[in-house]
């Protein structure tokens, strides 16, 4: 059998073998790609875990501060005189009052109180028993993250 010569001006041509060796690669490439895609997710999320405790753990220092500045009775009677004008025994405490009646500079002032309950006693036990005839709450779902922490909070109160 006699060999047949290519063809002058005919371009590559692709062969089955080719073909599959084409496809092969594609999928090895995609297959590849999303698993790249996940490591490079997981990475991002380390690096915020990272920073957000870096953050979390200078709240820490600074809160530490701050309850031991507290410890001290300068500084409480130094943040009383500042937040509410208290004054000592035997100290005259002045405010500058402004030709339009009000007072200049900063006027310490308290919070304000907490709004009346409108919910009277019984009607919240009956609200609990109303929940409790619920059926519960589906498996996957969860409490907020920091439901154990508030717990203990009202815990020591």
């Amino acid at each position: 059998m006699p060999h047949k010569p290519a063809r002058a001006g005919s371009g590559p041509q692709l062969t089955t073998r080719a073909i599959v060796l084409l496809s092969v690669v594609l999928l090895l490439l995609a297959s590849y790609t999303s698993t790249l895609h996940a490591w490079w997710d997981q990475r991002r999320d380390i690096q915020s875990t990272k920073a957000e405790i870096v953050l979390r753990k200078q709240e820490i220092v600074d809160l530490n501060d701050q309850r031991g500045r507290w410890n001290d009775p300068a500084y409480v009677k130094q943040q009383a005189k500042a937040r509410f004008g208290f004054v000592l025994p035997g100290e005259i405490g002045y405010r500058v009052i402004g030709s339009d009646g009000t007072v200049q500079g900063d006027v310490p002032t308290l919070d304000a109180p907490p709004p009346p309950s409108t919910t009277e006693w019984y009607d919240k036990l009956w609200g609990s028993v109303k929940e409790s005839g619920r059926s519960p709450k589906a498996p996957g779902s969860t409490t907020a993250p920091d439901a154990p922490f508030k717990k203990k909070v009202l815990e020591r109160q």
